[in-house]
């Protein structure tokens, strides 16, 4: 197949970067919160939109955090969680750009991810880092896909699209971006010479 692609559009969390499980655990056995207990507060969609559409900052959301489950302290421990780059990633994120195509994030973040992505390094490797918090848009959202194809200036069928969130594809899909389900580098590898990304 003679490919279209032209850039790749890759998510974050849970693809360039994993946070330590094990920190997250140890946060909620210490202050005695049910497993689980934080995230499932967190992540919930109207407390999450807010922060990664930009309509609040960070330190706002963890703060909520706190007092929903009685313990700022805990929560505060729960959002310095580490995490870790995927090294197998960043050197697949380097070959795509080698062989001629453009690289980018879109991640559902807020006020602070692009001094997150700096201090991991990966800045460097990426040719554009677009945030949700910045965008007003979250994924799966289509308007923020569109504003990453008028960023790049490019057609949806120019930019291939990976996440592990199933669910995050489908803005991209109804614009008639390529996408994939990301489970792993060796998946994407092979989903992208598929699309004729020499890699």
């Amino acid at each position: 197949m003679v490919t279209t692609i032209r850039a790749v559009l890759f998510d974050l969390d849970g693809v360039m970067r994993h946070f330590a499980d094990d920190h997250i655990a140890a946060v909620e056995a210490r202050h005695g919160l049910d497993p689980g207990a934080i995230a499932r507060f967190a992540f919930a969609d109207d407390v999450l939109t807010p922060v990664v559409t930009g309509a609040i900052a960070r330190t706002t959301w963890v703060h909520q955090i706190g007092r929903h489950v009685g313990n700022e302290q805990a929560a505060a421990e729960w959002a310095r969680t580490p995490s870790i780059v995927d090294d197998e990633m960043v050197r697949l994120v380097d070959a795509v750009r080698a062989a001629g195509h453009r690289t980018a994030i879109l991640t559902n973040g807020t006020d602070t991810v692009k001094s997150e992505i700096d201090a991991l390094g990966l800045t460097p490797h990426f040719d554009r880092i677009f945030n949700s918090a910045e965008i007003g848009y979250a994924k799966p959202d289509p308007r923020a896909f569109q504003h990453v194809l008028d960023a790049l200036e490019l057609s949806a069928g120019d930019v291939f699209f990976t996440d592990d969130s199933p669910s995050k594809l489908t803005g991209a899909e109804q614009l008639g971006m390529p996408t994939h389900h990301f489970c792993g580098a060796s998946g994407l590898r092979d989903a992208l010479r598929s699309r004729g990304v020499r890699i």
